[in-house]
């Protein structure tokens, strides 16, 4: 394979179409425009979420409530889930996210507390809720937080 011999895929490249060049390219006078107003002039349009002067959906819709931009973001997993790992493992965020369990860990991993843990377990996360701890405990493992 030489450079003169390589092409685009068929289909993914379209010849390019000059609007408003004359009646005989059947795009010709108001080039797709139609006639007159606001769509049809130079810079003419609305910008986005404008509806033409009535009070636009997110003006209508009504606020509540307070989005803390600050707020730790745990990833939850279930106490059940770490009976994937081996007896006796040491488990922490890497191990969990090699493991498959969480794709994300966004800001840390809580540990929650459904099901029940059948193996001794090392877990050091950022989180556990109360029953998760005492679940790792009482299976013999230890919660340290990470």
């Amino acid at each position: 394979m030489k450079l003169h011999e390589l092409t685009p895929a068929p289909g993914s490249t379209k010849d390019v179409f000059r609007k408003g060049r004359g009646h005989g390219s059947g795009n010709g006078k108001t080039a797709g425009k139609g006639h007159k107003g606001q769509k049809a002039r130079s810079g003419g349009g609305v910008r986005p979420g404008f509806e033409g002067g009535q009070m636009p959906l997110q003006r209508r819709i009504p606020k509540r409530g307070f989005n803390n931009i600050f707020a730790t973001k745990y990833t939850a997993i279930n106490v059940e889930m770490l009976n994937k790992f081996e007896d006796g493992a040491t488990v922490d965020q890497e191990a969990i996210l090699k493991a498959g369990i969480v794709k994300d860990a966004q800001d840390g991993i809580k540990i929650l507390g459904r099901g029940e843990l059948t193996k001794k377990l090392n877990v050091s996360v950022a989180a556990y809720s109360a029953s998760a701890k005492q679940k790792i405990e009482e299976a013999g493992g230890k919660a340290e937080v990470k």
